[in-house]
Protein backbone atom coordinates (compact mmCIF):
# COMPACT_ATOMS: atom_id res chain seq x y z
CA UNK A 1 0.00 0.00 0.00
CA UNK A 2 2.97 2.50 0.69
CA UNK A 3 4.40 1.49 -2.56
CA UNK A 4 1.47 2.10 -4.59
CA UNK A 5 0.78 5.42 -2.95
CA UNK A 6 4.22 6.66 -3.38
CA UNK A 7 3.70 5.72 -6.85
CA UNK A 8 0.39 7.39 -7.42
CA UNK A 9 2.22 10.52 -5.01
CA UNK A 10 4.55 10.26 -7.49
CA UNK A 11 2.12 10.56 -10.83
CA UNK A 12 0.44 13.45 -8.97
CA UNK A 13 3.40 15.38 -8.56
CA UNK A 14 4.70 14.74 -11.92
CA UNK A 15 1.25 16.11 -13.36
CA UNK A 16 1.50 19.06 -11.00
CA UNK A 17 4.99 19.76 -12.44
CA UNK A 18 4.18 19.58 -15.69
CA UNK A 19 1.08 21.97 -15.14
CA UNK A 20 3.43 24.49 -13.47
CA UNK A 21 5.73 24.33 -16.19
CA UNK A 22 3.12 25.12 -18.37
CA UNK A 23 1.98 27.90 -16.59
CA UNK A 24 5.44 29.56 -16.02
CA UNK A 25 6.39 29.42 -19.71
CA UNK A 26 2.72 30.69 -20.68
CA UNK A 27 3.77 34.11 -17.97
CA UNK A 28 7.20 34.21 -19.14
CA UNK A 29 5.90 34.23 -22.55
CA UNK A 30 3.43 36.96 -21.66
CA UNK A 31 5.47 38.87 -19.54
CA UNK A 32 7.67 38.71 -22.57
CA UNK A 33 4.70 39.81 -24.88
CA UNK A 34 3.53 43.14 -22.18
CA UNK A 35 7.64 43.95 -22.37
CA UNK A 36 7.93 43.93 -26.34
CA UNK A 37 4.96 46.10 -26.10
CA UNK A 38 6.51 48.35 -23.27
CA UNK A 39 9.89 48.28 -25.34
CA UNK A 40 7.54 49.37 -28.32
CA UNK A 41 5.69 52.58 -27.01
CA UNK A 42 8.41 53.60 -24.31
CA UNK A 43 10.00 56.73 -24.96
CA UNK A 44 13.51 55.43 -26.43
CA UNK A 45 17.13 57.26 -24.42
CA UNK A 46 16.75 60.49 -25.53
CA UNK A 47 21.04 60.62 -26.16
CA UNK A 48 21.00 58.15 -29.24
CA UNK A 49 23.42 59.91 -32.15
CA UNK A 50 21.86 57.58 -34.63
CA UNK A 51 18.00 59.10 -34.18
CA UNK A 52 16.16 62.47 -33.88
CA UNK A 53 12.96 61.14 -32.73
CA UNK A 54 10.47 64.05 -32.58
CA UNK A 55 10.77 67.87 -32.51
CA UNK A 56 13.51 68.76 -30.89
CA UNK A 57 14.66 66.04 -29.98
CA UNK A 58 13.91 65.00 -26.48
CA UNK A 59 10.77 64.98 -24.28
CA UNK A 60 12.07 67.93 -22.50
CA UNK A 61 12.47 69.86 -26.07
CA UNK A 62 16.49 70.49 -25.06
CA UNK A 63 17.37 70.29 -28.90
CA UNK A 64 20.79 68.38 -28.27
CA UNK A 65 21.98 65.52 -29.94
CA UNK A 66 25.60 64.04 -29.18
CA UNK A 67 25.78 63.40 -32.60
CA UNK A 68 28.73 65.18 -34.32
CA UNK A 69 29.01 66.84 -37.81
CA UNK A 70 31.41 66.26 -40.25
CA UNK A 71 33.53 69.19 -41.75
CA UNK A 72 33.00 70.45 -44.40
CA UNK A 73 29.17 69.07 -44.76
CA UNK A 74 27.95 68.70 -48.42
CA UNK A 75 24.70 68.14 -50.33
CA UNK A 76 23.31 64.35 -50.07
CA UNK A 77 20.47 64.67 -51.86
CA UNK A 78 17.13 66.76 -52.52
CA UNK A 79 13.74 65.71 -52.52
CA UNK A 80 10.99 68.15 -54.08
CA UNK A 81 8.06 67.77 -51.81
CA UNK A 82 5.99 69.85 -54.14
CA UNK A 83 4.58 72.20 -51.36
CA UNK A 84 5.63 74.29 -48.26
CA UNK A 85 7.48 72.38 -45.83
CA UNK A 86 7.00 74.18 -42.15
CA UNK A 87 7.12 70.71 -40.41
CA UNK A 88 10.14 69.92 -38.76
CA UNK A 89 11.58 66.16 -39.52
CA UNK A 90 12.02 63.14 -37.37
CA UNK A 91 14.98 60.65 -37.95
CA UNK A 92 14.77 57.07 -36.96
CA UNK A 93 16.06 53.60 -38.32
CA UNK A 94 17.96 55.34 -41.45
CA UNK A 95 14.41 56.86 -42.70
CA UNK A 96 13.48 61.05 -42.16
CA UNK A 97 9.92 61.30 -41.53
CA UNK A 98 8.49 64.89 -42.82
CA UNK A 99 5.42 66.38 -42.93
CA UNK A 100 4.26 68.63 -45.95
CA UNK A 101 1.76 71.87 -46.94
CA UNK A 102 0.09 69.24 -49.32
CA UNK A 103 -0.87 67.02 -46.28
CA UNK A 104 1.13 64.14 -46.81
CA UNK A 105 3.68 62.41 -44.33
CA UNK A 106 6.51 61.39 -45.83
CA UNK A 107 9.57 58.65 -45.10
CA UNK A 108 12.27 59.11 -46.88
CA UNK A 109 15.65 57.04 -47.00
CA UNK A 110 17.96 59.45 -44.78
CA UNK A 111 21.30 58.35 -47.02
CA UNK A 112 19.89 58.81 -50.38
CA UNK A 113 16.56 60.73 -50.16
CA UNK A 114 14.64 58.62 -51.88
CA UNK A 115 10.76 57.92 -50.98
CA UNK A 116 9.77 54.68 -49.22
CA UNK A 117 5.84 56.50 -48.59
CA UNK A 118 3.97 58.40 -48.86
CA UNK A 119 0.93 58.67 -46.10
CA UNK A 120 -2.06 61.19 -47.01
CA UNK A 121 -3.03 62.90 -43.83
CA UNK A 122 -5.19 65.81 -45.01
CA UNK A 123 -6.04 67.29 -48.04
CA UNK A 124 -3.88 69.54 -50.13
CA UNK A 125 -6.41 72.64 -49.45
CA UNK A 126 -5.89 71.75 -45.21
CA UNK A 127 -2.73 70.40 -45.01
CA UNK A 128 -0.31 69.90 -42.57
CA UNK A 129 1.56 72.84 -40.85
CA UNK A 130 4.27 73.14 -38.17
CA UNK A 131 3.50 69.84 -36.20
CA UNK A 132 6.43 67.68 -36.59
CA UNK A 133 6.59 64.04 -36.42
CA UNK A 134 7.87 62.00 -33.58
CA UNK A 135 8.29 58.10 -34.02
CA UNK A 136 8.07 55.43 -31.07
CA UNK A 137 8.79 51.88 -31.70
CA UNK A 138 6.70 50.96 -35.37
CA UNK A 139 4.41 54.03 -35.36
CA UNK A 140 5.05 57.92 -36.44
CA UNK A 141 2.42 60.75 -35.15
CA UNK A 142 1.46 63.79 -36.52
CA UNK A 143 -1.35 66.33 -36.62
CA UNK A 144 -2.57 68.23 -39.27
CA UNK A 145 -4.41 71.61 -39.81
CA UNK A 146 -7.78 69.93 -39.76
CA UNK A 147 -7.43 69.22 -36.06
CA UNK A 148 -6.21 65.23 -36.63
CA UNK A 149 -3.87 63.61 -34.72
CA UNK A 150 -2.56 60.08 -36.83
CA UNK A 151 -0.78 56.73 -35.80
CA UNK A 152 0.68 55.81 -38.59
CA UNK A 153 3.00 52.29 -38.87
CA UNK A 154 6.06 53.30 -39.42
CA UNK A 155 6.50 49.97 -41.94
CA UNK A 156 3.99 50.30 -44.39
CA UNK A 157 2.77 53.92 -44.55
CA UNK A 158 -0.64 53.02 -43.35
CA UNK A 159 -3.07 54.51 -40.66
CA UNK A 160 -3.37 52.61 -36.81
CA UNK A 161 -5.41 54.81 -35.75
CA UNK A 162 -6.37 58.57 -36.32
CA UNK A 163 -8.00 61.03 -33.44
CA UNK A 164 -10.30 64.13 -34.09
CA UNK A 165 -9.62 67.24 -32.15
CA UNK A 166 -12.07 70.31 -32.24
CA UNK A 167 -9.49 72.67 -34.24
CA UNK A 168 -6.37 72.73 -35.65
CA UNK A 169 -2.82 71.59 -34.89
CA UNK A 170 0.14 73.21 -35.14
CA UNK A 171 1.65 71.57 -31.60
CA UNK A 172 3.98 68.60 -32.15
CA UNK A 173 3.20 64.63 -30.55
CA UNK A 174 5.62 63.67 -27.72
CA UNK A 175 5.36 60.16 -26.67
CA UNK A 176 6.22 59.21 -23.08
CA UNK A 177 5.11 56.76 -20.59
CA UNK A 178 2.86 55.19 -23.25
CA UNK A 179 0.85 58.19 -24.07
CA UNK A 180 1.23 60.52 -27.11
CA UNK A 181 0.46 64.35 -26.09
CA UNK A 182 -1.02 66.83 -28.50
CA UNK A 183 -2.06 70.44 -28.02
CA UNK A 184 -4.82 71.81 -30.13
CA UNK A 185 -5.82 75.09 -31.01
CA UNK A 186 -9.39 74.01 -29.32
CA UNK A 187 -7.61 75.64 -26.34
CA UNK A 188 -6.67 71.97 -24.90
CA UNK A 189 -3.66 69.33 -24.62
CA UNK A 190 -4.46 65.51 -25.39
CA UNK A 191 -3.63 63.03 -23.52
CA UNK A 192 -3.72 59.31 -25.99
CA UNK A 193 -3.23 56.32 -25.04
CA UNK A 194 -0.04 55.74 -28.11
CA UNK A 195 -1.02 51.99 -28.68
CA UNK A 196 -4.79 52.64 -29.28
CA UNK A 197 -5.73 56.40 -29.62
CA UNK A 198 -7.80 55.77 -26.88
CA UNK A 199 -8.62 59.39 -25.16
CA UNK A 200 -6.84 59.58 -21.46
CA UNK A 201 -7.65 63.08 -20.03
CA UNK A 202 -7.50 67.08 -21.74
CA UNK A 203 -6.21 69.60 -19.83
CA UNK A 204 -8.55 72.69 -20.82
CA UNK A 205 -6.77 76.11 -21.36
CA UNK A 206 -7.87 79.42 -22.19
CA UNK A 207 -6.92 79.94 -25.50
CA UNK A 208 -5.23 78.37 -28.66
CA UNK A 209 -2.18 75.93 -27.62
CA UNK A 210 0.81 76.04 -30.00
CA UNK A 211 3.11 75.22 -28.13
CA UNK A 212 4.38 71.29 -28.02
CA UNK A 213 4.63 70.47 -24.23
CA UNK A 214 8.62 69.26 -22.41
CA UNK A 215 8.25 66.64 -19.75
CA UNK A 216 10.41 66.77 -16.92
CA UNK A 217 9.69 64.38 -13.84
CA UNK A 218 6.55 63.32 -14.56
CA UNK A 219 4.96 66.76 -15.65
CA UNK A 220 3.81 68.18 -19.25
CA UNK A 221 5.02 71.80 -19.57
CA UNK A 222 3.51 74.33 -22.22
CA UNK A 223 2.36 77.82 -22.73
CA UNK A 224 0.09 79.50 -24.86
CA UNK A 225 -1.85 81.91 -26.03
CA UNK A 226 -3.35 82.39 -22.58
CA UNK A 227 -0.46 84.22 -21.18
CA UNK A 228 0.05 80.84 -18.68
CA UNK A 229 2.46 78.85 -18.36
CA UNK A 230 0.72 75.26 -17.41
CA UNK A 231 1.69 72.06 -15.47
CA UNK A 232 0.11 69.32 -16.38
CA UNK A 233 0.36 65.77 -14.28
CA UNK A 234 0.90 62.66 -17.17
CA UNK A 235 -1.07 60.26 -14.48
CA UNK A 236 -4.19 61.96 -14.94
CA UNK A 237 -4.22 65.81 -16.56
CA UNK A 238 -4.46 67.29 -13.52
CA UNK A 239 -3.10 70.81 -13.34
CA UNK A 240 -0.06 71.48 -10.96
CA UNK A 241 1.48 74.62 -12.19
CA UNK A 242 -0.79 77.68 -13.80
CA UNK A 243 2.07 80.62 -13.62
CA UNK A 244 0.95 83.97 -15.46
CA UNK A 245 4.02 85.20 -17.28
CA UNK A 246 1.90 87.95 -18.76
CA UNK A 247 2.76 87.46 -22.40
CA UNK A 248 1.72 84.76 -24.65
CA UNK A 249 3.59 82.20 -26.50
CA UNK A 250 3.58 79.85 -29.78
CA UNK A 251 7.29 78.88 -28.85
CA UNK A 252 7.85 75.09 -26.92
CA UNK A 253 9.49 75.63 -24.10
CA UNK A 254 12.95 73.69 -23.22
CA UNK A 255 13.55 72.52 -19.88
CA UNK A 256 16.54 71.13 -18.10
CA UNK A 257 17.05 70.68 -14.12
CA UNK A 258 13.63 71.76 -12.97
CA UNK A 259 14.35 75.55 -15.31
CA UNK A 260 12.05 76.04 -18.67
CA UNK A 261 13.31 78.23 -20.87
CA UNK A 262 10.86 80.26 -24.05
CA UNK A 263 10.55 82.86 -25.87
CA UNK A 264 7.68 85.15 -25.77
CA UNK A 265 5.70 87.62 -28.10
CA UNK A 266 6.16 90.28 -25.41
CA UNK A 267 9.95 90.35 -26.89
CA UNK A 268 11.58 88.12 -23.94
CA UNK A 269 12.54 84.95 -23.04
CA UNK A 270 11.98 83.77 -19.78
CA UNK A 271 13.36 81.34 -17.61
CA UNK A 272 11.02 79.51 -15.11
CA UNK A 273 11.55 77.79 -11.76
CA UNK A 274 8.97 75.02 -12.11
CA UNK A 275 9.70 74.09 -8.49
CA UNK A 276 9.39 77.29 -6.82
CA UNK A 277 6.47 78.31 -9.85
CA UNK A 278 8.80 81.87 -9.77
CA UNK A 279 10.16 83.38 -13.03
CA UNK A 280 13.97 82.75 -12.33
CA UNK A 281 15.13 86.07 -15.07
CA UNK A 282 13.67 87.61 -18.25
CA UNK A 283 15.99 88.89 -21.10
CA UNK A 284 14.99 91.34 -23.45
CA UNK A 285 17.03 93.60 -25.28
CA UNK A 286 15.43 97.18 -25.46
CA UNK A 287 17.15 98.08 -28.86
CA UNK A 288 15.64 95.30 -30.56
CA UNK A 289 11.74 94.82 -29.57
CA UNK A 290 11.02 91.61 -32.16
CA UNK A 291 9.18 88.28 -30.54
CA UNK A 292 10.58 84.80 -30.23
CA UNK A 293 9.01 82.65 -31.90
CA UNK A 294 11.75 80.18 -32.20
CA UNK A 295 12.02 77.42 -29.52
CA UNK A 296 15.34 77.36 -27.51
CA UNK A 297 18.10 74.83 -27.21
CA UNK A 298 19.56 74.62 -24.21
CA UNK A 299 23.56 72.99 -23.71
CA UNK A 300 25.69 73.54 -21.01
CA UNK A 301 24.98 76.97 -19.58
CA UNK A 302 23.27 78.37 -22.62
CA UNK A 303 20.20 78.71 -23.65
CA UNK A 304 20.49 79.47 -27.81
CA UNK A 305 17.13 80.79 -29.47
CA UNK A 306 16.44 82.50 -32.45
CA UNK A 307 14.76 86.44 -33.06
CA UNK A 308 12.23 87.84 -35.32
CA UNK A 309 15.17 90.11 -35.05
CA UNK A 310 17.34 88.61 -37.66
CA UNK A 311 19.44 87.28 -34.79
CA UNK A 312 20.59 84.19 -33.13
CA UNK A 313 21.58 84.70 -29.44
CA UNK A 314 22.89 82.36 -26.47
CA UNK A 315 22.17 83.77 -22.98
CA UNK A 316 23.55 82.53 -19.91
CA UNK A 317 21.53 79.82 -18.31
CA UNK A 318 22.13 81.09 -14.62
CA UNK A 319 22.37 85.01 -14.99
CA UNK A 320 19.56 85.78 -18.17
CA UNK A 321 22.57 87.91 -19.74
CA UNK A 322 23.58 87.36 -22.94
CA UNK A 323 26.70 85.74 -24.32
CA UNK A 324 26.87 86.30 -27.86
CA UNK A 325 24.82 86.47 -30.88
CA UNK A 326 24.82 86.47 -34.66
CA UNK A 327 23.26 87.86 -37.35
CA UNK A 328 21.52 86.05 -40.10
CA UNK A 329 19.72 88.63 -42.94
CA UNK A 330 16.11 87.67 -42.26
CA UNK A 331 14.10 86.70 -39.44
CA UNK A 332 14.47 83.24 -37.30
CA UNK A 333 11.71 81.31 -36.63
CA UNK A 334 13.57 78.35 -37.20
CA UNK A 335 14.63 76.39 -34.12
CA UNK A 336 18.80 75.39 -33.27
CA UNK A 337 19.96 71.89 -33.39
CA UNK A 338 22.89 72.11 -30.81
CA UNK A 339 25.52 68.94 -31.21
CA UNK A 340 28.58 68.97 -29.34
CA UNK A 341 30.17 72.41 -30.43
CA UNK A 342 28.01 73.47 -33.22
CA UNK A 343 24.42 74.71 -33.52
CA UNK A 344 22.58 74.41 -36.63
CA UNK A 345 20.11 76.65 -37.16
CA UNK A 346 17.65 78.16 -40.69
CA UNK A 347 16.62 81.64 -41.13
CA UNK A 348 13.96 83.03 -43.40
CA UNK A 349 16.93 84.85 -45.48
CA UNK A 350 17.15 80.90 -47.13
CA UNK A 351 20.69 79.66 -45.39
CA UNK A 352 21.01 76.99 -42.98
CA UNK A 353 23.77 78.16 -40.62
CA UNK A 354 26.24 76.25 -38.33
CA UNK A 355 27.78 78.64 -35.59
CA UNK A 356 30.41 77.35 -33.40
CA UNK A 357 28.56 76.99 -30.05
CA UNK A 358 30.94 78.51 -28.02
CA UNK A 359 31.00 82.39 -29.87
CA UNK A 360 28.67 81.68 -32.23
CA UNK A 361 31.15 82.60 -35.26
CA UNK A 362 30.23 80.82 -38.70
CA UNK A 363 31.64 77.99 -39.99
CA UNK A 364 29.84 76.80 -42.57
CA UNK A 365 26.00 78.13 -44.05
CA UNK A 366 24.14 76.47 -47.03
CA UNK A 367 21.93 78.36 -49.23
CA UNK A 368 18.42 76.10 -49.20
CA UNK A 369 16.63 78.71 -51.70
CA UNK A 370 13.54 79.68 -49.82
CA UNK A 371 13.28 80.95 -46.50
CA UNK A 372 13.67 78.32 -43.73
CA UNK A 373 10.92 78.05 -40.64
CA UNK A 374 11.39 74.42 -39.94
CA UNK A 375 13.64 73.09 -37.51
CA UNK A 376 16.94 70.98 -38.76
CA UNK A 377 17.15 67.38 -37.68
CA UNK A 378 20.77 66.02 -37.16
CA UNK A 379 21.26 62.41 -36.60
CA UNK A 380 24.01 60.03 -38.19
CA UNK A 381 26.12 62.93 -38.57
CA UNK A 382 23.65 64.21 -40.94
CA UNK A 383 21.23 67.34 -41.22
CA UNK A 384 17.67 66.94 -42.69
CA UNK A 385 16.29 70.60 -42.84
CA UNK A 386 13.53 72.07 -45.32
CA UNK A 387 12.13 75.26 -47.01
CA UNK A 388 9.33 77.24 -47.79
CA UNK A 389 9.87 75.81 -51.70
CA UNK A 390 9.17 72.40 -50.53
CA UNK A 391 12.48 70.93 -51.06
CA UNK A 392 13.57 68.84 -48.47
CA UNK A 393 17.64 68.56 -47.87
CA UNK A 394 19.93 66.00 -47.13
CA UNK A 395 23.49 67.43 -45.75
CA UNK A 396 26.43 64.73 -44.46
CA UNK A 397 29.51 63.34 -46.24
Amino acid sequence: MVAKGSLITRSVMRSLLSVGTLLAILASATVASRAAFVSEQATPAPDSASDWRQFRNTPGLTGVTTASLPEPLRLLWTYDAGATVESSAAIVGGLAYVGTGDGDLLALDVASGRLKWKYKAASADVGIGSSSPAVAGNTVFIGDLAGVLHAVDTVTGTARWTYKTESEIKSSPVVVEGKVLIGSYDGRLYALAAATGKLLWKAVTGNYVHATPAVWNGIAYFGGCDEIFHGVRLRDGASVLSLNVHAYTAASPAIVAGRAYFGTFANEVIAVDVSARRVSWRFSDPDRQFPFYSSAAVSGNLVIVGGRDKLVRAISTSSGRQVWSFASRARVDSSPAVTADRVVVGSGDGKLYVLDLRTGKPVWEFDAGGGITASPAVASGRIVISNSDGKIYGLGQ
